[in-house]
Formats: structure tokens, C-alpha cells, sequence
């Protein structure tokens, strides 16, 4: 069950109905307008239905957004509980706070303290001024609390008789309200539906502008490039290589830290390896995270090992994994080479050592070297908490 805003007349309800029952929906306003002169249960019901049926699309119900911050309305509820308590407890004393002043007192009390909620959890830098703007859901608990304010002051008004002398002058003036609201909600939801199109125009136009731009820095860049170059094989493939990696992480979003990240350092070490011997390294990154101490040491200590796999195991490709999950991070080197064994080394070659399981071992890591002659070589490098 969806409700159809864009094909209704209110909040699509009607048109959810009808295209859910397969029956026309204007037999169901019908219906709605029916009860709203037979006692008027047609519009706590449709407000109902509003509030708990859920749009196209990936929106949250009304009732399902109030609630995604549920400790504000406990706080909110909590502070409504002290004052009643309180107001209660000077009257069981013999103080003067009767019903007409303890309930009006809890429910501005809950509603005011939904407001300063809201309010202080604004992030200051967000609201420069006093013209700040509050989140949708945030906007919608201050709406709660205002209206709770208002109820709880013309409660207050009403249970004390304070209403009386101005109902002669608030009714015809809610009357000509409503009328007015009604004969103009037409050109009002035109109106506001034309600057949600106007709007979603203008995002699509600019996240247009956003892709062009990308694609004519990078991509129609290195294809001119390519093409100066087309007759040096193994420049184009490299430079081929260079802008998949750079446009992969583009497109998958994959450096939420910016450019001084774990894997924006390995594909710039691996960038720089491949451009000095001329082998093809694949580099894969899953997950990422700021460089420090011990990823940049663990960059370091891969960047060793690409070094010794472009040096010893030949033309074919070297591949370079990364997995980063929560703290631990785990880089995978991997050659096709003719392999060697490890214990065999001399004491007196410092690179595998010292550059790559010494450095990681003095920032808290350890390196492990896997190979076989004739099968390879595989570099482990591990960092965890």
C-alpha cells in the first residue's frame, strides 16, 4: 500500500486506495466526502492514513519520521511528566494549581522542551545567522512542539473561560480562513509542485555540469594524451591503467577522506612503480581510511614490495589488494614471478627485511612473504588494533 502524491489532489491517498483496490479513485473521495458530513470521521481517518501510509518511493512514513530520533520526544515526554508531577504535588500540599493550570503546564512544558531540543541540536556552523534552516526531521519535531505550545496556551485559556469573550471574533475569522484556504489550494499546490519539478530540474542540470566537467579533466584529457602516444604501447597502457583506477574511485565514491587517504597512496604508489619500470599493476581497495603513522608506514612497506615484484618476476601483472575493516587493514601482493624461497635470502639484502617486515613490525604490524619457486610470490601486510 503506497500513497500517490503525484496524482492526487491532497496527500494521494484516495489514488493509493484506488490503485491497490483496482477501482477508480474518485468513488473512493466519494466515500471521504461522505463521512465528512456524516459526523466528520472522514478527516481524522484520511489524516490517519496520511500519517501512516508511506509515499512512492523510498520515503518514511509521517509517524515513521517523527520517530527516527525517539530521544527527543523522550526528553520532551520526560519534561512534560516532571511538571505534571510537580504541579500535582503542590496541589496534594494545599497550594493553589488545580487541573485547569497542571495539564495546560505539562503539555507546554513537553512541547517547549521539544523546541530547545531542536533547536540546540542545530550544528552552529550550519546556522550562520538567524535566518538557519532546520533538517526535515528536525523541522517537523519543532512543528510538534510549537503546536503543542499553542495547544497547551488555549487549553489553559480555555478550561480558565478566557476563550469565551473571543469566540464571536475568532469564528468568523477562521471561517473566512478556511474559505479563502479553499478556494485557493489549487493554484497553491500548482504552485508548490511546479517548484519541486523547477528544483529537481535544477539538481539534475547541475549534477550534469558536475559529470561533464569530471569527464573533460580526466578522461578526454588522458584520451587526447593516448593519442599523442599511440605509437609507445606500453605508455597507452599505462596511462589507460592510470585513469580506470582514477575513474573507478570517482564513480564508486570510495575516498570519504579526501585525498590523504590508505587507498589514494597505494594507487599513487602503484601509479609511480608501474610509470618507473613499465609492469602493469591492478590495484583493488575495498574500503578506506586517513593516512597516519601506520598506514603510511604499510604504504610504504607495499610500495617496497612492488618495487621487488617489477624488479624480479617479470613482464606479467602484479596485483595489488587492500581491505580495510574498522581498524584492521590487510594489503596483498601478488606476482606471477618465478618465485623464491624466503629463508634463502642473503642477510645482506635489506630490502625485504628491514623496508618491509621491519618497517611494519616497529608500527605494530606484521609482513609475511608466501612463495614458491615457479609459483609466485605473495606479500602479506597486516595492521590491526
Amino acid at each position: 500500500m503506497k500513497r500517490d502524491p503525484e496524482h492526487g489532489y491532497l496527500g494521494g491517498v484516495c489514488t493509493g486506495f484506488g490503485a491497490r483496490l483496482g477501482i477508480d479513485p474518485l468513488l473512493i473521495r466519494i466515500g471521504f466526502i461522505a463521512t465528512i458530513f456524516a459526523g466528520g470521521v472522514g478527516i481524522p481517518l484520511y489524516v490517519l492514513a496520511w500519517m501512516l501510509i508511506p509515499a512512492e518511493g523510498p520515503e518514511k512514513p509521517i509517524v515513521s519520521r517523527l520517530l527516527d530520533r525517539r530521544d527527543a520526544w523522550l526528553v520532551a515526554a520526560g519534561i512534560g511528566c516532571l511538571v505534571l508531577a510537580l504541579m500535582l504535588l503542590l496541589r496534594e500540599w494545599g497550594l493553589w494549581f488545580g487541573d485547569s493550570l497542571a495539564w495546560p503546564a505539562a503539555i507546554i512544558a513537553a512541547g517547549g522542551a521539544l523546541i530547545w531540543r531542536q533547536s540546540q541540536a542545530v550544528d552552529p556552523d550550519e546556522r550562520p545567522s538567524l535566518g538557519f534552516t532546520l533538517p526535515a526531521p528536525a523541522a517537523g519535531r519543532a512543528g510538534v512542539g510549537i503546536a503543542l505550545v499553542v495547544g497547551g496556551a488555549l487549553i489553559f485559556l480555555w478550561l480558565n473561560d478566557a476563550l469565551a469573550p473571543a469566540r464571536d471574533v475568532l469564528l468568523p475569522v477562521a471561517v473566512v480562513v478556511l474559505a479563502g484556504a479553499i478556494i485557493l489550494a489549487p493554484w497553491w499546490i500548482r504552485l508548490v509542485r511546479g517548484l519541486a519539478a523547477e528544483r529537481a530540474a535544477r539538481i539534475r542540470s547541475q549534477e550534469r555540469a558536475e559529470v561533464a566537467a569530471h569527464l573533460h579533466d580526466s578522461v578526454l584529457q588522458t584520451l587526447a594524451l593516448m593519442q599523442k602516444r599511440a605509437g609507445d604501447p606500453r605508455e597507452v597502457a599505462a596511462l589507460a591503467r592510470r585513469q580506470e583506477r582514477e575513474l573507478r574511485a570517482w564513480l564508486n565514491d570510495s575516498r570519504p577522506h579526501g585525498d590523504a587517504t590508505l587507498a589514494a597512496a597505494l594507487e599513487k604508489a602503484a601509479s609511480d612503480v608501474e610509470g618507473d619500470f613499465g609492469v602493469p599493476i591492478d590495484v583493488v581497495t575495498v574500503g578506506d581510511a586517513p593516512l597516519g603513522d601506520a598506514t603510511g608506514a604499510l604504504v610504504a612497506a607495499a610500495r617496497e614490495a612492488l618495487v621487488n615484484a617489477s624488479k624480479f618476476a617479470g613482464p606479467e601483472p602484479i596485483a595489488l589488494y587492500a581491505e580495510v575493516a574498522g581498524e584492521r587493514v590487510e594489503v596483498f601482493v601478488r606476482d606471477r614471478g618465478p618465485g623464491f624461497e624466503p629463508a634463502a635470502v642473503p642477510g645482506d639484502r635489506r630490502g625485504l627485511r628491514e623496508s618491509i617486515m621491519g618497517r611494519m613490525e616497529r608500527h605494530g604490524g606484521r609482513a609475511a612473504v608466501h612463495s614458491v619457486p615457479g609459483q609466485g610470490t605473495e606479500v602479506e601486510l597486516v595492521i590491526e588494533p
